[in-house]
C-alpha cells in the first residue's frame, strides 16, 4: 500500500452526509450529500489544487509582497504566490496535522505552528469536523497563542460549493452590503465600497450568468442566530454556506482559474476574519495575546428543490 500525498484520511458521516478530511493541513477534501458532492474534490493522491477546502491560518488570502510590520517588526514571508509577488493564505495549508479525537461523526485535530522568520510567533491550532444528520457540517477554528509574545492573527477557509452543474446558471445569493475593490495585483487600494448598483449586489437571488468575482464583501446581513449565509442554487438543489460573527468578510471566487476540469463549476466561498491585505492594513487583524484564545465557526448544508 502506497500512502496518500495528502496523508491520513479521516472519513465521517452522519445520517446522508459524508465526509473526508484530511491529516495535510486539515483540509475539507470531500463533503457529500447521498452521495452527490457538495465541495469540489480531488484525489487522495492528489495536492489539494487551487486551495480546495483548505484551512488558511494565520491569516487568508494575500499579504503584497510578504512584507509587514508588526509592534515596531519589518517581518518579511515567503512569497508562496510567486505571480503576484503575495504570501498567500497562511503557513499551515501543507502541514501535517495530528489527530486529537474521532467518532463516526466528528474529528478533531490539532496543529502546533512554531516560529519562522516571517512568522515568529507561537500557536497551538484545534480544528473540529462535526457532521449532523439534518444541519450538514459545522467546523470550529480555534487558536490559541502558547508563546511569549503578542501575535497577529487571522483565519479563513477555502471550499468550493458546487450543485453538480456549471454555475454560469445558477442562482447566487451573497450577504454582503459592500465590496473591496483590488488592483491588478489583487490588492486592496482603498476601502470597501458599496454594492448598490454594481454587478456585485448580490443580496437578493440572481442568476450568476458569466460575471466574474474575485474579491471580498462585508457588512454581512445576518438571521436571528448571527449566521452570514451563501446560498448556490442550481437545477435540483441547493448548496449554503454559513459563517458566524467572528467572520465579517466573506471571499466569493467564481473559479476561473482553477483546473479547466473544474473551472466555474464550483463557487469559492471563503468565510474570513479579515480582508486580503490585513497584516499591512491592520484591518480586523487580531492582536493575540499570550494565552489568548481566538474561534470562529462556519459550516455547509445542503437542499433539495
Amino acid at each position: 500500500m502506497h500512502s496518500a500525498v495528502s496523508g491520513a484520511q479521516f472519513m465521517l458521516s452522519a445520517g446522508d452526509y459524508t465526509a473526508v478530511v484530511t491529516e495535510s493541513g486539515a483540509g475539507l477534501r470531500v463533503l457529500r450529500l447521498d452521495g452527490e458532492d457538495l465541495v469540489l474534490t480531488y484525489g487522495a493522491h492528489e495536492v489539494a489544487p487551487a486551495a480546495f477546502g483548505q484551512l488558511l491560518i494565520p491569516w487568508p488570502n494575500r499579504i503584497e509582497r510578504g512584507r509587514y510590520t508588526w509592534e515596531g517588526q519589518e517581518l518579511q514571508l515567503d512569497l508562496s504566490e510567486p505571480a503576484y509577488d503575495c504570501a498567500i493564505h497562511g503557513l499551515v495549508r501543507w502541514l501535517p496535522w495530528s489527530l486529537e479525537s474521532q467518532t463516526p461523526e466528528a474529528v478533531v485535530l490539532t496543529c502546533g505552528l512554531l516560529g519562522s522568520p516571517g512568522y515568529p510567533f507561537r500557536l497551538a491550532l484545534r480544528v473540529e469536523y462535526t457532521l449532523d444528520a439534518g444541519a450538514g457540517l459545522t467546523v470550529r477554528v480555534t487558536a490559541l497563542n502558547d508563546g511569549e509574545a503578542a501575535a497577529p492573527y487571522a483565519h479563513g477557509a477555502h471550499p468550493y460549493l458546487t450543485v453538480g452543474e456549471h454555475i454560469d446558471g445558477c442562482t447566487v445569493q451573497v450577504p454582503g452590503a459592500r465590496h473591496l475593490p483590488v488592483d491588478a495585483m489583487m490588492i486592496p487600494r482603498g476601502p470597501a465600497e458599496p454594492v448598490d448598483g454594481t454587478p456585485y449586489d448580490l443580496r437578493a437571488p440572481r442568476t450568476l450568468g458569466d460575471l466574474r468575482i474575485d474579491r471580498a464583501f462585508t457588512g454581512l446581513e445576518r438571521d436571528a442566530d448571527g449566521r452570514a449565509w451563501v446560498h448556490l442554487t442550481g437545477t435540483s438543489r441547493a448548496t449554503s454556506l454559513w459563517s458566524d460573527r467572528a467572520h465579517p468578510w466573506l471571499e466569493i471566487y467564481t473559479a476561473d482559474s482553477v483546473p479547466i476540469q473544474e473551472r466555474r463549476t464550483g463557487l469559492g466561498v471563503e468565510p474570513m476574519t479579515c480582508p486580503p491585505n490585513a497584516f499591512v492594513s491592520g484591518t480586523d487583524v487580531v492582536a493575540l495575546e499570550p494565552g489568548d484564545v481566538f474561534t470562529g465557526s462556519w459550516g455547509i448544508t445542503a437542499t433539495q428543490r
